[in-house]
């Protein structure tokens, strides 16, 4: 006697209704599923899938089954304990058919174990992932531990949709992280283990974020005309294309997208994607300088705010006055910054933001806001009410050991006073600055080094997952070579096809793991590359800095006002052009004609009576088409005057040459007559050939590094001048990128 059980056949998520289906045409795709017992999860096999257009098949030992389909086809599932169920297939989304009360007559102890044993495995899953949410903001390598304990659950027969979960959120936390290439990998292998709205979405989102904007629409835009979707996930989508067409400049198609998703988050009264839409609309608006319509949005947004929680009162009211000062409204940005900085205080929080491992720290900080506010001041020439807010900015800054905003607001500082004429307490906030500079290279130096080891432990830790998927999908693989075997007695004809298909499988299974091999190493190497290069990256001999400020203040001991402001001015002009060069590996060669231009005047200056100096370019050479790595040439011009001409006996001369090799080469000399290298080392305690050999080792590391990564553009050679082992002559050729 059959006894009846009741089907519920479970949609995934409704995805891809292409036009191409509608009207008369059929196109046949291959359409995925399971059979399982919904109090269980059992798979049954045996079961009879077939459609009413002649397709047929059966559920394997997994309760898995493959049948040729297309939209529209009625889906007819059969079994001997099973009422006969018939389905219309909607889309090609996989569909999950859950058996209730079923219960197998053979071996039931067997299945009792089997069921509570796959309960089990479910439940900790689940909890495993709960966990990975749980610390994905505070601790990233426990939050990815909890993950691969996930999938490692998932052993050889793991559902498809529980490993595409625990992909899909492994791929959120490094997102949330910033490491937003592994988010992308992790949501495409995701998205191959099953197909879902959500995945791409997320993919979509951190495509945007990645700044990967063309295949953030090519995998977003298909997914507008998915029916069905749930309001706030179809908002999520209707931003992130907004966000991809704004950043490529397609403001109008943005602006559509943006205000259709507002519609929606009115419609839902899901205010906190009102507050974002409200801001990104005014964003556009602001872009296409149209001031009164960015003005009614922002105002809306902050209307918003009010009545969600002061913290995000106070992050919109900050773009808001961000605005003002792109539109020269200081006096209304000076007002709401102020208001802001009472709107912190009343929170009663530190300015310090909350720092979780790799997570950058909050912007919106009452140091800034102070900063800002100063800056607002001085674009209106109101000195005198900058500078409180300034100095509160520094002392706040202090507190909080915030160097950046110390670092610009010192600066800020020195700048104000000098321009009021108060040299001496300019040169003092100067003096600070430098120092707190100093004290950020230390910072820089420790990031970069906690930065290797961070991404080192997430490379470990990626690794191991990805071995976990490989070893799966070998195990996998193993399975259904089994279940295959078993089925090819009863069907001899397509044993050498299946066993070929299994070939061909673990071909491009190793095949894809030497290349992900591969371009994880090169990834690798390019990443320690870049690390190197900022750690070695040469800046201003702190002796000049420190002598040049000593020449000031002789100059100012000496009533010599105007060469003294000459001079700091001067100074101040070069020391801010190598801050905004030392991040680059290379600058324009006249740009750094121009830094050694200024660096060898300044020297100059000082050391009027030890040296002449000419700068000699080849009228010929198109300077502009060549590229130098920044402050490359000043360590060996500094070596030639300290260490060369200073202790010339009679006034020397410093010569530097640049001449056409060939259509792209050039050669630049740096020529001394002093008293050569050999004498120099005899003059030299041993700390200072220490120093300089510590110094020039890191010039050709910076040089070997650049080379490795360029292919070889820069060439350096030194050698005496003149045969008595005096004078020194220097030679870099330079390539043309």
């Amino acid at each position: 006697m059959v006894r009846k059980a009741y089907i519920l056949l479970v949609l995934l998520m409704t995805t891809f209704v292409g036009l191409s289906q509608v009207g008369n045409n059929r196109i046949e795709f291959q359409l995925e599923g399971t059979v399982r017992g919904k109090d269980n999860f059992v798979p049954i096999s045996g079961v009879q899938v077939s459609t009413d257009k002649g397709s047929f098949t059966r559920t394997n030992a997994l309760g898995e089954f493959k049948i040729r389909a297309s939209v529209g086809d009625m889906l007819i599932i059969q079994g001997s304990e099973l009422e006969t169920v018939r389905h219309i297939i909607k889309s090609e989304e996989n569909i999950d058919v859950l058996v209730e009360g079923y219960k197998s007559t053979a071996d039931s102890d067997s299945k009792k174990l089997e069921v509570s044993s796959a309960r089990r495995s479910v439940m900790r899953h689940q909890r495993f992932l709960d966990s990975a949410n749980f610390y994905k903001k505070t601790d990233l390598e426990k939050s990815i531990d909890f993950v691969a304990s996930s999938m490692e659950l998932l052993g050889s027969s793991g559902n498809k949709r529980e490993l595409s979960t625990s992909l899909r959120t492994l791929g959120e936390i490094y997102t949330f992280h910033g490491q937003y290439d592994l988010a992308i990998t992790n949501f495409q292998d995701a998205l191959a283990a099953q197909e879902s709205n959500k995945t791409k979405i997320l993919l979509g989102k951190t495509y945007v974020l990645n700044g990967n904007y063309e295949n953030a629409i090519a995998i977003l835009e298909p997914l507008v005309e998915v029916k069905n979707m749930v309001p706030y996930q179809r908002i999520d989508l209707l931003e992130a294309l907004g966000d991809a067409n704004k950043a490529m400049n397609k403001l109008k198609r943005a602006q559509d997208y943006f205000k259709e998703g507002l519609l929606i988050a009115k419609k839902n009264q899901i205010s906190p994607k009102e507050i974002d839409l409200n801001s990104k609309i005014a964003d556009v608006f602001a872009i296409e300088d149209k001031v009164v319509e960015a003005e009614g949005f922002y105002q809306n947004s902050l209307n918003l705010s009010r009545q969600v929680a002061p913290e995000r009162l106070v992050k919109e009211s900050e773009k808001v006055a961000d605005f003002y000062n792109q539109k020269s409204r200081y006096e209304d940005e000076i007002q709401l910054r102020k208001q802001n900085l009472n709107e912190l205080e009343q929170m009663r929080r530190p300015s310090r933001a909350i720092e979780t491992k790799g997570v950058a720290k909050d912007t919106i900080t009452s140091q800034r806001i102070n900063y800002k506010i100063a800056n607002a001041y001085i674009a209106q020439d109101k000195l005198d009410e900058a500078i409180p807010y300034l100095e509160k900015s520094i002392v706040e800054a202090d507190m909080d050991d915030d160097l950046v905003v110390q670092k610009d607001a010192t600066r800020k500082l020195s700048e104000v006073y000098r321009n009021k004429g108060e040299y001496n307490k300019a040169l003092e906030s100067y003096q600070d600055y430098v120092a707190v500079v100093d004290s950020l290279y230390v910072r820089k130096e420790e990031e970069i080094s906690s930065a290797a080891q961070f991404n080192r432990e997430i490379a470990n830790t990626q690794n191991r997952i990805s071995s976990l998927e490989q070893e799966r999908e070998l195990n996998q693989s193993k399975y259904s070579l089994a279940v295959t075997e078993q089925q090819l007695y009863e069907e001899t004809s397509k044993r050498q096809k299946w066993i070929i298909y299994s070939l061909i499988f673990g071909i491009a299974l190793m095949a894809l793991t030497a290349y992900l091999y591969y371009r994880s190493n090169k990834q690798q190497k390019l990443a320690n590359n870049l690390l190197a290069l900022k750690s070695l990256r040469t800046q201003m001999n702190p002796h000049f800095i420190f002598n040049a400020l000593n020449s000031v203040n002789n100059y100012i001991a000496k009533s010599d006002e105007r060469s003294a402001n000459r001079f700091l001015s001067e100074f101040s002009v070069l020391m801010r052009s190598v801050l905004e060069n030392s991040e680059e590996d290379f600058i324009p060669l006249t740009k750094e004609l121009e830094l050694l231009e200024l660096y060898v005047k300044l020297e100059h200056s000082r050391f009027s009576d030890k040296f002449d100096y000419e700068i000699d370019v080849d009228q010929q050479i198109d300077v502009d088409a060549f590229q130098i790595p920044p402050m490359l040439l000043q360590p060996y011009i500094e070596n030639a005057i300290w260490h060369g001409l200073r202790y010339k006996e009679e006034k020397g001369l410093l010569k530097i040459e640049l001449r056409q090799l060939t259509n792209d080469m050039v050669e630049i000399r740096i020529e001394d007559n002093g008293i050569g290298r050999k004498k120099s080392a005899e003059l030299k305690t041993t700390n200072q050939r220490k120093q300089k050999s510590k110094g020039m080792g890191n010039i050709q590391k910076r040089i070997q590094i650049l080379n490795n990564m360029y292919k070889n553009r820069v060439e350096v050679s030194i050698s005496d001048l003149n045969e008595d082992k005096t004078g020194t002559k220097v030679s870099l050729k330079l390539k043309r990128q």
